[in-house]
């Protein structure tokens, strides 16, 4: 039997996609509440972390799986207020952060039980809504497929995107040496004060002889793409790792396989959305179990860009596309 808080409305306020495109084709609408099916909850959504999948998908190059909501939102934080047939851990009122399939633009947004966590000891909503889509990405590549261990050296490019500025201090907490590429001085400072030993301005330093240099990268986390790919596997150490999770200049290049060979390098990569339900809830343990004591003990943190309103989500994803933002971008929805 499902279990809800009275008087939840019957409609609420989202934004949808109107139609491929920029970012303003963002729109404000009206949908009608979502039910929780077996093994879901509802909640009432107060923060929305802002990705760059919800960009893609905004743009038509990736689509919700199937049975998910159309609408854009990966990510949030807020309290459960439904609770469908077959779930034990939740009841209404609890507070949660949550992995998405999509919907986070909403008032309102269902998810698979096993695929929210609670707001870690000492922590606001507004930052417990970074968490989900950032942490279970970091995680599974960083340290599931890419088996970063204490002692490696590890490199990440883009080291103040969400993602970046949150695999710096994974990296580091648990003993690795860390190095990170960004854009500007600025940028890299800030790497640096996150736990980066080496921060690599891409604009005017090659982050190849920087790695060379230093033995190798033993694992490399990319997000970049085109011409990175053959310069991040000649910056690799022999047996290293690259794992690539995104293509901001493209996923065409090529590439000598021989050096793959000869040096014994493992190139993988992978996307969060598309993963089972089964897997996804393997994670959430994970980061439970792992990761969730040093949030709360105060030893990592989400970096925080920008806030906007719901309905301002048109900015947001202006914002994020800039390449000036530092950390994470939210949609502030209650």
């Amino acid at each position: 039997m499902t279990r809800m808080m009275p008087d939840l409305p019957e409609t609420m306020r989202v934004v949808e996609i109107a139609a491929p495109g920029g970012p303003e084709v963002l729109q404000p609408a009206t949908r009608t509440l979502p039910v929780p099916g077996h093994g879901e909850i509802l909640i009432r959504v107060a923060y929305a972390g802002v990705n760059r999948p919800d960009a893609l998908q905004r743009a038509g190059a990736y689509a919700p799986p199937p049975g998910a909501s159309p609408l854009p939102g990966l990510e949030a934080a807020g309290h459960v207020v439904a609770v469908g047939q077959g779930v034990a851990r939740w009841k209404p009122g609890d507070a949660v952060c949550a992995l998405l399939p999509g919907g986070g633009y909403a008032e309102y947004a269902t998810c698979p039980a096993d695929h929210a966590l609670p707001v870690p000891a000492g922590m606001g909503l507004r930052e417990a809504a970074c968490l989900p889509e950032t942490f279970f990405t970091v995680w599974t590549n960083v340290f599931l497929r890419g088996r970063l261990q204490a002692g490696e050296r590890f490199l990440v490019h883009g080291g103040t995107s969400g993602i970046g500025t949150t695999a710096i201090q994974l990296a580091r907490a648990f003993g690795a040496r860390v190095f990170a590429t960004a854009g500007t001085n600025d940028k890299c400072n800030v790497c640096l004060r996150l736990g980066a030993e080496r921060a690599i301005n891409h604009r005017a330093e090659d982050f190849l002889a920087v790695m060379k240099a230093e033995g190798g990268a033993d694992l490399i986390l990319d997000m970049v793409g085109g011409s990175y790919l053959p310069r991040n596997v000649r910056a690799l150490a022999d047996d290293g790792r690259l794992v690539q999770i995104a293509f901001l200049t493209g996923p065409k290049v090529e590439l000598n396989f021989a050096e793959v060979m000869v040096r014994r390098l493992t190139i993988t990569g992978s996307t969060l959305r598309p993963q089972s339900v089964e897997a996804k809830a393997r994670i959430a343990a994970d980061l439970e179990r792992h990761v969730w004591p040093l949030l709360a003990a105060g030893k990592v943190a989400p970096v925080m860009d920008q806030t906007f309103a719901l309905d301002r989500a048109a900015d947001a994803h202006a914002r994020m596309e800039g390449g000036t933002h530092i950390g994470k971008i939210v949609l502030a929805v209650a």
